[in-house]
């Protein structure tokens, strides 16, 4: 039971599959191209919002703080639309809170505006489409779109002149699972999609991209783990590339990401065990592989390299929860 103007949604955060980089439209937040992505169940974001007529100005809190200027504009993007649909003029009080607070790159700015958007339109008494919403939640995160939908997920850059997120696959219809390794950074995924489209690669990037979309959705419908895997890595590299060759030369990867990346391939080149790592906007790693294969890959990484490896399956849509944070 949802309280009278309160409620509660959880997002899971992603993981980009074929991931979007640079904004055609950045205030609307519309990408260059078409991406795909898989929820990681392991990590997740919490958001409580409740309106009141009573509040006397709208209270934002991340992760126990209070938003810095540039997080309340983000979650503005996002209320402001639905405050508008539902004809309210009321303040609001958010709090929201990641499942980790460690490590950049792991895709939490996705859970967190996809559970914003969730469960501010469930606080306004509004009911809108998954498709509808996941336009909406992209405002404030363009991978919350997909964060929203779950599972293996699809965000089109422009289909009928719209740009929002469909599910490809649900979580329990994929083999994959992923292994996580958060690794902190100070540099701003912002940052790093203003770089690339300075890079002189960034138009061989997107018909790159473009050729490899179409490869991703055979290889998640067909549950084909192995090409997730190795159209991935090569992904990764590909949105290192442009970002590095920006024209700041923005490095994402820390020297322990490119200690962990060596040894993935040590695994799989000398071993034999199928793994493929995978780098979004950030120097975390992410480990893409089989059931039976997750725990002798992770310990073997444990023990090379002196780290924990957090285990996950996919992840599904975001959902509305009764266990609010305040």
């Amino acid at each position: 039971m949802i309280d009278l103007g309160k409620a509660t949604a959880v997002a899971h955060a992603i993981q980009g599959l074929v991931k979007y980089h640079g904004l055609k439209d950045k205030r609307r937040r519309v990408p260059f191209h078409d991406s795909v992505s898989v929820c990681v169940e392991k990590l997740t974001t919490t958001s409580t919002f409740e309106f009141n007529d009573g509040f006397s100005q709208d209270t934002i809190e991340i992760n126990g703080k209070p938003a810095t200027t540039s997080e309340a504009v983000r979650v503005l993007a996002v209320v402001s639309p639905l405050r508008r649909m539902a004809k309210s003029r009321g303040h609001f009080r958010l709090s929201s809170a990641n499942s980790l607070l460690e490590g950049k790159g792991l895709g939490f700015s996705a859970s967190a505006f996809a559970s914003i958007a969730l469960a501010s339109s469930q606080a306004l008494g509004l009911q809108l489409g998954q498709e509808h919403l996941s336009e909406i939640a992209r405002l404030g995160a363009g991978s919350a779109s997909r964060s929203l939908v779950g599972g293996l997920s699809i965000w089109y850059a422009d289909r009928n002149g719209r740009s929002y997120a469909k599910q490809i696959a649900p979580a329990n219809s994929s083999r994959l699972v992923m292994g996580i390794i958060p690794i902190p950074s100070q540099v701003k995924t912002e940052l790093a999609h203003e770089e690339s489209v300075h890079s002189p690669f960034f138009q061989s990037r997107l018909r790159e991209v473009r050729r490899i979309v179409p490869r991703m959705l055979r290889a998640i419908r067909n549950d084909d783990i192995d090409s997730i895997g190795k159209l991935t890595e090569a992904e990764s590299l590909s949105l290192h590339a442009v970002t590095m060759t920006g024209k700041d030369g923005l490095l994402l990867m820390a020297p322990q990401t490119l200690q962990i990346l060596q040894e993935v391939r040590r695994i799989r080149e000398v071993e034999g065990l199928p793994v493929w790592y995978s780098l979004d906007t950030g120097p975390s790693v992410y480990l893409n592989t089989y059931q039976e294969h997750i725990e002798a890959v992770c310990r073997k990484l444990e023990t090379a390299r002196n780290l924990s490896v957090l285990r996950s399956r996919v992840g599904g849509p975001a959902r509305v929860t009764d266990s609010h944070l305040f």
